[in-house]
């Protein structure tokens, strides 16, 4: 070994010209990974269709409001806020979970792409979390997108004063993250379960869209509970800041029958969301160390 070049050290690793650099820490490997998805992200056709959903969900809900002009929503802002976020918020995180989440690990064992990932100094760890941080990243940009459609019909409405009154829409856009956190931890869940990306997308499309609400009816019907434990039903108090706090438990007489409806707290929504999103992450993440690659 010439003497002019020091023996590599461990942890490092020689690059260009001989020169000795170090590898980068695992959050450093997280945050430059995410990047890179995150730049395939935005150039590929997933994208362009979640912009479109968004658009086409703001244009339906602007159109609506255009046409009927509702007495009560279009010259108060809160319930203007109410009704086109409130209303809209949860359906396209859904759809951006889905979009951008569904086959986020799947795919690496699919298309064979995790087996030569698997081959550089990256723990998996750092493939998870950076593909978790795209992901979630892509997922906001689609939903400032939305959130800009309702402040603007807002300021149509209401003028520019309208802007200035953002305190409580903060607080659903914050609510509206926690969920998405929770979501995306489901998501990443049964992508790291399954080696196909269609299975993986299928079965959380699935599940959302008409699994839970099936399990809430259910659940309502036979035992007349709370369905407490579905993030179908706590997503309901992203809107709470701008429309209210709702009676917990409602019930109503209807001839001899009687009608019990449940709406979850705050504290109940926040904490069953904080659950999904640390249970289901960290489940998914130990499926994913566990999986080999071939």
């Amino acid at each position: 070994m010439s003497a002019d070049v020091a023996p590599a050290r461990a942890g490092s690793l020689p690059i260009a010209d001989g020169a000795i650099g170090t590898v980068p820490g695992t959050i450093a490997q997280a945050i430059t990974l995410s990047r890179y998805q995150l730049r395939d992200y935005l150039r590929s056709r997933r994208f362009v269709l979640m912009i479109a959903i968004v658009v086409a969900v703001g244009t339906i809900l602007t159109t609506l409001v255009a046409y009927y002009r509702p007495v009560g929503l279009i010259d108060n802002a809160n319930n203007l806020y109410g009704s086109l976020w409130g209303g809209g918020a949860a359906f396209l995180i859904l759809f951006a979970g889905i979009i951008f989440g569904g086959d986020a690990i799947a795919g690496e064992f699919q298309n064979k792409t995790g087996y030569f990932l698997m081959g550089l100094p990256l723990r998996r760890v750092t493939v998870y979390a950076g593909k978790y941080l795209a992901v979630l990243v892509a997922s906001v940009v689609s939903i400032l997108l939305f959130l800009a459609i309702v402040v603007g019909n807002a300021v149509f409405y209401l003028g520019v004063g309208a802007v200035g009154d953002l305190g409580q829409l903060f607080e659903s856009f914050a609510l509206a993250l926690l969920y998405l956190l929770a979501l995306m931890g489901f998501v990443f869940l049964f992508s790291s379960m399954f080696k196909t990306s269609l299975y993986a997308v299928l079965v959380v499309a699935v599940l959302f869209l008409f699994g839970f609400s099936i399990i809430q009816s259910v659940v309502l019907a036979l035992t007349g509970t709370e369905p407490w434990f579905l993030l179908s039903y706590v997503n309901q108090i992203i809107a709470y800041p701008l429309t209210g706090v709702p009676e917990h438990v409602a019930r109503a007489t209807i001839g001899r029958a009687t009608i019990t409806n449940y709406a979850p707290t705050y504290f109940e929504g926040i904490a069953v969301m904080l659950g999904y999103f640390f249970l289901t992450t960290i489940g998914g993440l130990l499926l994913f160390e566990r999986e080999e690659f071939t």
